[in-house]
């Protein structure tokens, strides 16, 4: 074995001790932005494309949506989006087949795109019935006054 292979076992050694670095995983960022033009989005695109780890921007002027995917970390991304002084949120809507409760008053929002819905927690009960408590009772049997309401 002599010299060399006793340096070449030490640098095997000495370099699997060292610390290996977490490969980043791809995210899909998705931004609700308020865009007048084709030039807002092409702003919004010029500026994202250069956040870091950005693998491809898309604009969809329609929906108002910008969607960045790459290995970036989303707080960049809307603190770059931010920059252009337009007003952005996160996307805010999920497809409504998603959420347990589509059509409560917290998830139910006229300006979200076709079979989309806010995203609400499941622990959001439906609170407002159609009907009132106070009509069922007016007319039911255990009323004595029901008949001279008729």
């Amino acid at each position: 074995m002599g010299v060399e292979g006793t340096v070449s076992y030490l640098s095997d050694l000495l370099s699997s001790i060292t610390k290996k670095k977490k490969k980043k995983q791809v995210q899909i960022v998705a931004l609700k932005v308020r865009m007048d033009c084709d030039g807002c989005a092409r702003k919004m695109k010029s500026v994202l494309s250069g956040v870091k780890g950005a693998k491809s921007v898309d604009v969809d002027l329609k929906q108002q949506k910008v969607t960045v995917t790459g290995y970036v970390d989303a707080k960049k991304v809307l603190a770059a989006a931010l920059s252009t002084k337009k007003k952005v949120e996160p996307w805010p809507y999920v497809p409504y087949t998603l959420v347990a409760n589509p059509y409560v008053s917290q998830a139910y929002d006229k300006k979200a795109p076709a079979n989309h819905v806010r995203a609400v927690p499941d622990s959001v009960t439906i609170t407002e019935t159609t009907v009132d408590d106070h009509y069922t009772e007016m007319f039911s049997d255990e009323n004595p006054n029901s008949c001279s309401i008729m």
